[in-house]
């Protein structure tokens, strides 16, 4: 029997989940749990809390079997994950924030999301209070001789979204970062709460705007699951078009960003104007450059345009045709190597036990793509490899990006030359009582995660959407230790985690 397997053995069965079961678990079965996510036999997929309850999904990979724990929490508490478990502190800091559950043993106790300024604190919570104030925030201690501390933002030059970062350093040399986010927190989980289907899947859409399709397609999907939907088999396929070219977009927003990061312009300009050939053929075709929208519960809300299969073939000969050069261009500029290579190396031991998805987890060794793990459709009718790094630098980070390019656009062309013909969106069942649905989904960053509770009226009763930047910021900490605070921008842009879609 598998470690997940013996795992339910030893569980009440809860509400009916789809497609995976949900099961109540009471300490021993908690615990056991945990002690599997620290022998690595299973992979922490999310953590979240509702009033009175906490979740835990959890994927075993060698078995491809996923399932979620539910401990229920009637008196406020429950044994903490991230005592044994690094990669939960943040989530759970998270879910004291919104729900006041209070983690047993929780390394941990600052806030996280809260910056002292809602008018409520635990504001999802079975009892909410006033907020008592802002306080000051304890970045953890880095002593030694001739340390000093650089803090740098929130604020930030041009567009970047708002994030802390504090350094402590030795001459130029990172001893410890630490990151401070959540100032962009946005009350997703809160405005979830009671929207019918339609107003949640344009809630779903803007999570994190660069990732707007994988968030819709992963919520699409839950909704899907839940109700025992159908969906056409044209809508699956617009689906996995919409997917890669947000794929290939942002990887070569990132190739460029990365290189420019690098004094290298030159790459970013090539880069730039790919990507936004990338841009407009997604808006003559879905109406939306970024494809805001497009992706609905049953399908999608527009077809592609009658020219839009024509203009993707020539988009894809186009960038199938410069990609090569971009790549040569990169790997033989010295300078550009001189930065790259050997810089913030995430260590395979440490992406395993983050369960670090996309890039920042394959760069390091961990071949996990949802795409192939999960086999939803139309991926399990599509031929693409998953390519695999080990060395985990920056170097590392990018050319996985420009081989996951070469991957979207082998899958477009299989999309545009297997398009099936018929209605891209079908109706939704009328759900008979509460229903609950979870997909995972692989965005352009790595696994999207989305688990929903339909209420007897047809709204959504709880939501929580799991970007995988929980997982990824914590490791981007790790890497930069050791290296130099000037390339941090570097290590940075490799790892390009999401601010808005970490914050909720």
């Amino acid at each position: 029997m598998s470690p997940l397997g013996k795992l339910l053995s030893d569980t009440r069965p809860a509400a009916p989940h789809a497609p995976w079961r949900r099961a109540l678990a009471g300490d021993a079965t908690w615990q056991a749990a945990i002690g599997e996510l620290c022998t690595g036999h299973l992979a922490l997929l999310g953590l979240w809390g509702e009033r009175q309850a906490v979740h835990m999904a959890l994927l075993d990979e060698a078995h491809s079997e996923i399932a979620v724990l539910t401990h229920e929490c009637p008196s406020g508490t429950y044994p903490s994950v991230a005592l044994h478990h690094a990669p939960a502190i943040r989530l759970e800091r998270a879910i004291r924030d919104l729900f006041g559950l209070e983690p047993d043993g929780a390394p941990d106790r600052r806030p996280w999301l809260d910056h002292g300024t809602w008018p409520l604190s635990r504001p999802l919570g079975a009892h909410p209070r006033a907020e008592i104030g802002r306080q000051d925030y304890a970045f953890l201690a880095a002593e030694g001789e001739g340390l000093h501390q650089i803090p740098v933002g929130p604020v930030h030059a041009g567009i970047i979204e708002p994030g802390h970062f504090r350094f402590n350093v030795n001459g130029e040399t990172v001893v410890r970062l630490e990151a401070r986010l959540g100032y962009v927190h946005k009350g997703i989980e809160g405005l979830m709460a009671g929207a019918d289907l339609a107003r949640a899947a344009l809630l779903a859409g803007r999570v994190s705007g660069d990732s707007t399709v994988a968030y819709s397609i992963a919520y699409a999907r839950a909704v899907e699951a839940a109700l025992s939907a159908a969906v056409p088999e044209r809508a699956h396929w617009l689906r996995a078009l919409c997917a890669e070219l947000e794929r290939i977009a942002n990887h070569l927003g990132d190739i460029g960003a990365i290189c420019n990061d690098a004094s290298f312009a030159l790459m970013q300009a090539h880069c730039s104007a790919l990507r936004e050939d990338v841009l407009r053929a997604a808006g003559a075709c879905f109406g939306h450059r970024l494809m805001q929208g497009c992706v609905v519960p049953g399908g999608m809300a527009t077809d592609i345009a009658p020219e839009g299969l024509a203009l993707l073939r020539r988009l894809r000969a186009e960038v199938a045709a410069r990609l090569p050069d971009l790549t040569e261009l990169y790997d033989t500029t010295t300078s550009l190597q001189d930065r790259t290579v050997g810089t913030g190396i995430l260590s395979p031991a440490l992406a395993r036990a983050f369960a670090a998805g996309g890039f920042v987890g394959r760069a390091s060794g961990r071949a996990f793509d949802a795409r192939r793990a999960v086999a939803y459709a139309p991926y399990d009718r599509l031929s693409f490899e998953v390519p695999v790094l080990d060395a985990g630098d920056v170097d590392a980070r990018v050319l996985l990006r420009f081989r996951e390019v070469e991957q979207s656009l082998s899958l477009i062309a299989q999309l545009l030359d297997g398009m099936p013909e018929g209605p891209s969106r079908a109706g939704l069942p009328a759900g008979e009582g509460p229903a609950e649905g979870m997909a995972l989904v692989e965005g352009f960053r790595g696994d999207v995660l989305a688990w929903l509770r339909i209420g007897a009226d047809g709204r959504i009763a709880r939501c929580h959407l799991r970007d995988p930047s929980w997982f990824q910021w914590p490791l981007l900490e790790a890497a930069i230790e050791g290296n130099i605070v000037a390339d941090f921008p570097l290590c940075n842009k490799s790892f390009n985690c999401s601010y808005s879609g970490h914050d909720l």
